[in-house]
């Protein structure tokens, strides 16, 4: 699995619901998906649900006939979590150097030589 795929599987809003929704209920048949999401019927959220197993986002469990499905807190979502976690370290390091390079130079010239030595 590639990070491509996985941002391609969220870029539907009906997928980010099914996510929504089982990262709330936890282990979850399909027919209880679709009952929780009315905006598609059951065929779509089975085709949005394969989407979301081939991309690494939700796992499936069988039990006898049915197919329980949660999210799949080892696969392709931590590739997600590690992109965005560096693009929020990465921010917040630029706003540090920011706001210290702006009170640098706005501090008064005793604060900056004490701040120096």
């Amino acid at each position: 699995m590639d990070a491509d795929s996985v941002f391609d599987s969220l870029s539907s809003s009906v997928r980010r619901d099914i996510l929504t929704f089982l990262s709330t209920h936890g282990d979850s048949s399909a027919g209880e998906i679709a009952d929780a999401i009315s905006d598609v019927g059951r065929t779509a959220v089975s085709t949005h649900l394969r989407i979301l197993r081939s991309s690494g986002l939700v796992s499936e469990r069988r039990a006898g006939r049915q197919r329980f499905y949660s999210l799949d807190r080892e696969g392709s979502a931590m590739i997600a979590v590690g992109y965005f976690q560096a693009l929020m370290n990465s921010a917040l390091e630029q706003a540090e150097g920011e706001t210290l390079a702006a009170t640098s130079v706005s501090a008064p010239p005793a604060a900056r030589a004490r701040r120096a030595g």
